[in-house]
């Protein structure tokens, strides 16, 4: 279902701004596993900003996401499309596959199900 999220869109934001510094300033352990981590949740605030859904059904998308992208690179997908679209697909997919992506990504997923049930803790205990 359908609704926006004021909270889920913010966070969105701040963390798409927080990626785009890391992207253009950061190198090492930062860029490539703080980058990954951070990723899955920027597409889970994405998906929870748009989608009333349960937080178990949005970490298991972003989950999802998140992997197939990443062994998606295996494929060399975005070498056979033409340059103007090649480019962009490597912003998407990245150019290499990497098994400390997926370890980012999994500890990533983690966190957000660790926090959001969490809040819901101190939610329902208000």
């Amino acid at each position: 279902m359908l609704k926006f999220n004021k909270i889920y869109f913010i966070l969105f934001f701040v963390i798409f701004l927080i990626e785009i510094l890391i992207a253009k300033y950061a190198t090492g352990f930062l860029r490539h596993t703080i980058g990954d981590y951070l990723a899955v949740m920027f597409v889970y605030t994405f998906i929870k900003s748009i989608f009333k859904i349960s937080t178990e059904k949005a970490v298991l998308i972003t989950f999802a996401i998140s992997f197939i992208i990443e062994f998606l690179q295996l494929s060399n997908l975005q070498n056979h499309f033409p340059k103007e679209y090649s480019q962009i697909l490597k912003l998407i997919l990245g150019t290499s596959f990497s098994i400390g992506d997926l370890i980012a990504y999994t500890l990533g997923v983690i966190t957000i199900y660790l926090i959001e049930k969490y809040f819901k803790k101190i939610k329902t205990s208000s």
